[in-house]
């Protein structure tokens, strides 16, 4: 399921009425994602990563895949490691990474916190004795048990919550990766999940992410194409610094070999595959070509860790 038929003969570079395409050129390498395979517990129909049990779009990844990366980003002055799936938990060798990891950096984990964390509670707590901490973001959708089980799966909603009551018990950082409705009153939504948190005895002030709905892998959703001249709209540095392929760079595997991505939402496209290096993919002009660029562009998107 990857995008293999662009748009246009030249839709690298122009969009589909031929103006030339708007770009970000990276400035720094800030944070290194690592997706560590689109294996998951779960099945959920929205998932942008089209993740399943025992799905191998992108295989597993291994400590020693990681290793050559997680050193040259460290010398090229990242700040922090993050990980993304499927769900993580599920890859086998994912613990001894994140070990490994939070060693040298800070590190951020995205996680749907149901049974692959509560069987691997055991190898995951003496991670907090590491030098570096680890901060959860887990996806609860809804305040809503039987919509949020909808599409998880039943018991997934209260297994989520379990998992977040004891992350934090443990002295774990946790927040909140929720879905928005376009007419949704962010303060009313975020207080339901804040009286359902008092239910389970899980402190009220966990920061929220809020997604859009970014469709699923190869999948087109009809948002507008961004231009150059879309983009004089952000006419400094800093008012394009929203952009994630400004500052970071995502590991994925393909086949045996790992390559490196602009972000963390256009893995379905080969064309934001920008080498084999990190040094080699901070060269790379990144054209906003995927329609999550979108997202990004018209939300401010980030998948990183809310400040």
């Amino acid at each position: 399921m990857e995008v293999l038929e662009p748009r246009a003969r030249d839709s690298w570079t122009h969009t589909s009425n031929g103006d030339s395409r708007g770009y970000i050129d990276a400035d720094r390498l800030k944070e290194l994602w690592i997706h560590t395979g689109t294996a998951c517990n779960l099945a959920c129909p929205f998932c942008l990563e089209g993740s399943h049990p025992g799905d191998g779009r992108i295989p597993g990844m291994k400590l020693i895949d990681v290793k050559p990366f997680i050193h040259e980003a460290i010398d090229m002055g990242v700040e922090q490691f993050s990980f993304t799936g499927g769900e993580p938990f599920v890859i086998r060798d994912f613990v001894n990474i994140l070990d490994y990891a939070s060693q040298y950096r800070p590190c951020f984990v995205l996680t749907n916190a149901t049974e692959p964390l509560h069987k691997r509670q055991h190898q995951v707590l003496p991670l907090l004795d590491n030098p570096y901490p680890i901060h959860f973001r887990v996806s609860l959708d809804f305040p809503d048990r039987a919509r949020h089980d909808k599409d998880r799966g039943e018991g997934s909603f209260d297994e989520a919550l379990q998992g977040i009551r004891w992350l934090i018990e443990q002295g774990f950082k946790v927040s909140i990766a929720r879905q928005t409705d376009p007419k949704e009153i962010p303060a009313d939504v975020e207080a339901a999940f804040r009286g359902i948190f008092r239910e389970w005895g899980i402190p009220e002030n966990l920061a929220f992410t809020a997604f859009p709905d970014l469709g699923t892998p190869g999948s087109e959703d009809g948002s507008p194409e961004i231009t150059e001249t879309c983009m004089e709209k952000y006419p400094t540095k800093e008012s394009r610094s929203h952009f994630m392929c400004t500052y970071t760079r995502m590991l994925v595997k393909r086949g045996e070999q790992v390559r490196v991505y602009a972000c963390t939402l256009v893995d379905d496209d080969p064309q934001y595959d920008l080498g084999g290096t990190l040094a080699e993919s901070m060269d790379e002009r990144i054209m906003l070509r995927h329609h999550r660029c979108f997202s990004c562009y018209r939300f401010g998107a980030s998948c990183s860790a809310p400040e």
